[in-house]
């Protein structure tokens, strides 16, 4: 791919190789403002439980070269070759995640923050939880669901701490093995809760997600927008819908006319 002209993109390329020159992918970002730093990290901690649901809910890239993946989100496997991806570790602190990355600094891992591109991270320099796991998806009215949803998800976890109520921590480990079936099978797999130890339908978890933010949605006024994901779980996600054109047509080129129609659509 063409890489923009710019100095941090130059010294990516430099240090990653092919593995920078061959990540043409998109990927959706949702910032959701904190009053503090300290903040950012515990809603960040909780947070991470939930983004393979989330995750699943975004596929859209089904399709590599032209050729089928098997998988609803073949974009998370292409980012992987990166250093410093995935769904991060839970850290004590804002000191434990400073501490952190004064050390990669110190031995010359990056020379910046902006250079951990995890799923979610604290963003080095706005007060914001960054989300970053999501495909970009097809519509701009899933766009706005996924967004709104992110920060229903913040707005509850920081209700819950303000009670003195903490979320349940699962290690990184258990986590991305939700976030693999996310990627392989979308919305059509099942995933592990974890507190019942037990696979549940990824549309249930999902349901019970909506159910489990809902009360904070009025103040927010995001109702109408987070009401579309269940047009999502009807429909199937932005890759079911591409898939579904590719097996009526076996064409890649009305693929290429479904998404931007689907697109220009939502406009």
């Amino acid at each position: 791919q063409l890489i923009t002209e710019h100095v941090r993109y130059s010294e990516i390329v430099n240090e990653l190789q092919e593995a920078a020159r061959s990540n043409l992918i998109f990927g959706l970002h949702v910032h959701v403002g904190m009053e503090t730093r300290e903040m950012a990290i515990h809603i960040a901690n909780s947070a991470r439980y939930f983004l393979p649901h989330i995750f699943a809910l975004s596929t859209n890239s089904p399709f590599w070269e032209g050729r089928l993946t098997g998988y609803k989100s073949f974009r998370t496997k292409v980012f992987e070759k990166f250093p410093r991806t995935g769904i991060p570790d839970y850290f004590e602190g804002i000191e434990a995640y400073d501490n952190y990355v004064k050390l990669l600094v110190k031995t010359n891992c990056i020379d910046n923050a902006k250079k951990i591109w995890w799923d979610l991270r604290v963003h080095p320099f706005f007060n914001t939880v960054e989300f970053r796991i999501c495909d970009i998806p097809l519509t701009v009215q899933e766009t706005i669901a996924i967004t709104g949803l992110f920060q229903a998800i913040c707005a509850k976890l920081y209700k819950l701490k303000s009670q003195n109520l903490n979320f349940m921590m699962y290690s990184r480990a258990l986590l991305n093995e939700n976030k693999w079936r996310a990627s392989r099978y979308g919305i059509d797999s099942n995933m592990i809760d974890f507190g019942k130890e037990t696979e549940v339908n990824t549309r249930v978890l999902i349901y019970e997600l909506l159910d489990f933010v809902d009360d904070v949605v009025p103040h927010l006024g995001s109702r109408h927008a987070i009401s579309h994901v269940h047009k999502m779980l009807d429909e199937g996600t932005g890759a079911d819908r591409q898939l579904k054109v590719f097996e009526e047509t076996k064409s890649l080129e009305k693929v290429v006319d479904y998404i931007h129609d689907s697109f220009l659509h939502g406009l």
